[in-house]
């Protein structure tokens, strides 16, 4: 196999985690008013995302994000993609992260109606298919929650 060969076959391992990402993502905003993360490690078999809080969460709060979580995930949402201009996206979405020489044409990766953001990743076709989410560890330092998560 080539390399281009591996990095797609690598890709489409990982697309139930990083679809995992868009959903844990939305539950930190819609539950603690904070941003996507400000930083994401995702791989295979484990995953961690970082974001700016500024207190610590409580154990309860942890549960919480697990259990909305694999709430969405057990509403078999499809994926869905769509190609938009920059100038649309602007006042919707966060373009922070673009790379310089990105192009007019953005592409938005949408999570039934649950959450929409620019992505380039690959993504299962409908939550049904990312597993159970589980959090298995989290830590908080310098205003900035970490959470260690896999799927089962």
């Amino acid at each position: 196999m080539n390399d281009k060969h591996n990095l797609k076959f690598f890709d489409k391992l990982i697309a139930p985690m990083h679809t995992c990402e868009h959903i844990v993502n939305r539950t930190m905003i819609n539950l603690f008013n904070c941003g996507r993360s400000i930083e994401a490690h995702i791989e295979k078999k484990k995953s961690k995302l970082d974001y700016a809080l500024p207190n610590e969460l409580s154990e309860k709060d942890i549960i919480q994000i697990e259990e909305k979580v694999n709430e969405i995930i057990n509403l078999n949402l499809p994926i869905s993609i769509e190609y938009i201009k920059q100038e649309e996206a602007i006042d919707k979405f966060d373009l922070n992260r673009l790379p310089e020489n990105a192009t007019e044409t953005i592409r938005i990766v949408r999570v039934g109606d649950y959450d929409e953001c620019p992505c380039i990743g690959v993504h299962v076709d409908e939550t049904s298919q990312i597993g159970k989410f589980k959090i298995i560890s989290h830590s908080y330092e310098n205003g900035k929650l970490r959470i260690r998560f896999k799927l089962l």
